[in-house]
């Protein structure tokens, strides 16, 4: 009943919406001159009628501005055009807006405030300030601004010195993903925005994605100074997104001007080469392509954003620390611009990446968080504190989620990154990394709402343009019928999955079209690793403790485990004997009972050994298993053996073609299900992939990771 209420108030809102704009258009029109009548509107009338000699605009404003006003309640000017084309007499406005009033300076606002009886500033103090500061008072003239406001580089600043009103818009609303946004809320705007989750949680399709060729190099002669690969390579870029995805908006942004003519040129070899695609250029008649350097891209924005960063290593693999204009005083803030202007896919190009920069050479704010950007942009992990969703938020929502998972789902528990959190994600099994469905629960988040239209409509609205599908779950319902709500949410997990597993929110592109050249061509993880199957092993004690029994008995149990989990780690073999056994607990006796067993077990031939490793005796490769679902404890990574490990590690680089360290492990982490790759996981992957290298397994060309020449060694003196 009560999702009946939501849902009618949900239509009534957007109604109400459309009315309102209806009334506001017939108020307009209601007011609209209808007569033939002479003075302002007659001076317009003329003017219409004429077919040369024009008045200027400003005298135009000047001897008719109030019809033009009539006619056009709506002006759309920068500061300057206000002053240069409206006299100050001539019309008033009831309410004035400054957009990314951060780059209005005061002298150049204070025409258009004039006019109006009500001013609202609309900017970012993070963003771009004006290219020039305000011009200081002429010294020996008199100050009468007591709050000593002549050196605020904005009209924004100003309004806040003066104590104005002020609210923050914590909804983001732009990024299609929050990894989009993610360096910028944590950097610039202390956590505070509110972020909604997206439901790709791998970044395929949408999200940020990093692109390094240390093939490239920077020029820094008199007259060169860009990156002529990474220019050819953003070129190449911009045509092939034209060809796959042309319902796509994009810009280019360079750092630097040089950078970006570079690249327009390329780019200009390309369209006259292959003509075909002039079409697509044209095609965005309100979005237009763009090549821009960061000093001018504020106020743009694109679905896809691709930022050549130009600077870097040069040809003889020095790596200056230049970075133009980030390494001036408020260079963090034009990187805050430049890297929040994609609603949907961000490809950023450099030929260097985090670890190359020095930050002991300098002091520049900019650049330190330039490192932090192209960190998080190759890896997804940003090494500081942030919000975690991992914990309920509710003894309800942990009920739900325990019977979704009785029915053999994988849940996740408050999947978001900043602000906002779905209580409920169920994994897609075809395609771990998304989420077939979420599930909204009625707690503390969904009492917390400010209002009804927040609560009820605006954050499913925004959930749904994410891609997400959503359902709801009352407590009422739930306390009263549990069984039925439990049908009808797996019902929805059901239709989820016959719709495609994810609601792109975007035109798809035709099959037969060739994939973007932002996607990495990576086989899902289902299609390489299996859930991982743990084994019940048959267990009588007969009365005995389980210290005490027989070993002949040990070693068939522990067989019994092998035959299913193979390679399993000993500390597991000995919780599943113990656990079958009814014994909570694994002391010392049980434990050294079991591994003098599992000694025996070897010495037969039945198993093999391998450390603290069990192997079937016919296992000739190592499998790859997924553990997303198992119990926390279950999913350390201490429990894979070192041959699993290093399987996932060359999947990850054959399946790249070619990858980093750090790629190649995070890679191989997603194989075994993991979301976030900490130190102790990237630390045993690494000695793991050392290894790889020494055995020939793998082998380094430059910075990349390929197939070596030799194949992975397995228990018994097989290879792989």
């Amino acid at each position: 009943m009560h999702q009946k209420f939501i849902e009618e108030f949900c239509k009534l809102d957007m109604d109400f919406f459309q009315h309102n704009r209806a009334l506001v258009a017939q108020a307009h029109w209601e007011r609209l001159p209808r007569h033939h009548g002479g003075g302002q509107l007659g001076v317009l009338r003329r003017e219409f009628e004429k077919k040369r000699r024009h008045l200027p605009l400003r005298r135009l404003m000047a001897m008719a501005g109030n019809a033009i006003q009539q006619v056009k309640p709506i002006f759309m000017m920068s500061p300057l055009s206000v002053a240069k084309f409206i006299p100050p007499e001539s019309v008033r406005f009831d309410l004035v807006i400054f957009d990314e009033a951060s780059q209005v300076k005061p002298v150049e606002a204070m025409g258009a405030i004039r006019r109006g009886r009500q001013s609202i500033v609309v900017g970012d103090s993070k963003q771009l300030p004006p290219t020039r500061f305000f011009e200081r008072i002429v010294e020996g003239e008199e100050e009468e601004d007591q709050f000593a406001t002549s050196d605020i580089e904005s009209i924004l600043g100003l309004f806040a010195a003066q104590g104005a009103p002020e609210r923050m818009l914590r909804w983001h609303y732009r990024s299609r993903h929050e990894s989009l946004i993610t360096v910028s809320n944590h950097e610039f705007y202390e956590n505070r925005l509110v972020i909604f989750p997206s439901p790709d949680a791998e970044r395929r399709e949408v999200g940020l994605q990093f692109r390094c060729d240390p093939d490239t190099f920077y020029e820094r002669g008199a007259r060169r100074r860009f990156n002529r690969g990474e220019a050819h390579a953003v070129a190449i870029a911009v045509m092939h997104h034209a060809q796959t995805n042309p319902d796509l908006t994009i810009g280019v942004a360079a750092f630097s001007i040089a950078q970006a003519r570079r690249i327009e040129d390329e780019l200009e070899i390309l369209r006259r080469q292959d003509p075909s695609h002039e079409s697509f250029f044209a095609k965005h008649p309100d979005e237009p392509f763009f090549v821009k350097n960061l000093e001018n891209v504020q106020g743009d924005e694109r679905d896809v954003i691709l930022i050549s960063i130009g600077y870097g290593k040069t040809e003889d693999g020095r790596m200056a620390m230049n970075f133009g204009p980030l390494n001036q005083d408020g260079g963090e803030r034009r990187l805050n611009v430049l890297i929040t202007r994609a609603r949907r896919r961000c490809v950023v190009y450099s030929n260097f990446n985090a670890d190359d920069l020095d930050l002991r050479r300098t002091k520049a704010r900019g650049v330190q968080a330039l490192q932090i950007f192209l960190k998080y942009a190759a890896t997804g992990v940003l090494e500081v504190p942030r919000p975690s969703g991992g914990d309920a938020d509710s003894p309800f929502e942990e009920a739900v989620a325990a019977r979704l998972k009785e029915s053999g789902h994988s849940v996740d528990h408050q999947i978001g990154s900043s602000g906002f959190f779905v209580d409920l994600g169920i994994i897609d099994p075809v395609r771990p990394g998304r989420y077939l469905l979420g599930i909204e629960c009625d707690g503390a988040t969904y009492h917390s709402a400010r209002s009804a239209r927040d609560r009820d409509r605006l954050r499913q609205q925004v959930l749904e343009g994410l891609g997400w599908t959503i359902h709801r779950i009352w407590s009422t319902d739930w306390f009263h019928h549990p069984q039925r709500e439990i049908e009808k949410a797996e019902e929805a997990i059901r239709q989820a999955k016959r719709d495609g597993s994810f609601n792109e929110p975007t035109p798809k592109r035709s099959r037969n079209r060739a994939e973007p050249i932002s996607r990495v061509e990576v086989p899902e993880a289902s299609e390489v690793a299996r859930p991982y199957q743990v084994a019940t092993p048959k267990v009588h004690l007969g009365g005995q403790d389980l210290h005490e029994v027989w070993s002949d008995n040990l070693v068939s149990w522990i067989h019994q485990v092998v035959q299913v989990e193979s390679p399993v780690h000993l500390q597991e073999v000995a919780r599943r004997i113990a656990t079958a056994a009814g014994v909570k607990r694994v002391g010392r006796r049980i434990r050294n009972r079991i591994h003098s067993a599992a000694d025996d077990a070897a010495r037969s031939g039945k198993i093999h050994r391998v450390g603290n490793f069990l192997w079937r005796g016919d296992h000739k490769q190592a499998p790859l298993r997924r553990r997303d679902h198992l119990p926390p404890a279950m999913r350390n990574i201490d429990l894979i053996s070192p041959q699993e490990l290093g399987a996932a590690l060359l999947h990850a680089v054959r399946a790249s073609h070619g990858i980093d360290k750090t790629g190649a492990i995070l890679e191989a982490a997603r194989v075994f299900g993991f979301k976030r790759v900490g130190p102790g996981i990237r630390s045993r992957f690494q000695t793991v992939l050392e290894g790889l290298v020494a055995d020939g397994a793998l082998k380094h060309q430059r910075e990349h990771l390929h197939p070596g020449p030799n194949e992975i060694p397995l228990p018994g003196g097989q290879a792989r």
